[in-house]
């Protein structure tokens, strides 16, 4: 429950791999959902087109909506959101990437620093984007 003397903003942690089975299908998702937002201006639509080919990080983060994540969610609404996505060598048998292991989590982040910025969802050059 929440009180007047606890903070009613919550940091939900999350932390995927994902193994890309179609490259293509990958990207061309990420292409349509660009060619489909209404408001993204002309340069930066053909700036995130290039961006999408050929890179699946890229392409992953045009289409990962945090949004999509909490909405359904009773009681709550999405402040802020920021996400990113790269390539990774995933080993399943090493130690390394067993669930719940987070050697560099000291309850401080990167993101404690970041400001709320704007709420169009864009992705940023480099794979990530924030709400």
């Amino acid at each position: 429950m929440t009180t007047s003397e606890t903070s009613r903003f919550v940091r939900l942690r999350v932390d995927l791999v994902m193994e890309v089975t179609d490259s293509g299908a990958l990207g061309g998702a990420a292409l349509d959902r660009i060619a489909g937002d209404e408001f993204m201006p002309d340069d930066e639509r053909a700036r995130s087109q290039g961006a999408v080919r050929g890179d699946d990080a890229e392409a992953l983060a045009h289409l990962v909506d945090p949004f999509d994540l909490v909405s359904a969610v009773p009681g709550v609404e999405l402040a802020q959101a920021s996400w990113s996505s790269e390539l990774t060598d995933y080993d399943p048998d090493s130690p390394e990437w067993e669930l719940g292991v987070d050697d560099d989590y000291e309850g401080e982040s990167d993101l404690d620093d970041e400001v709320a910025g704007d709420d169009e969802g864009d992705v940023a050059a480099g794979g990530g984007g924030r709400l």
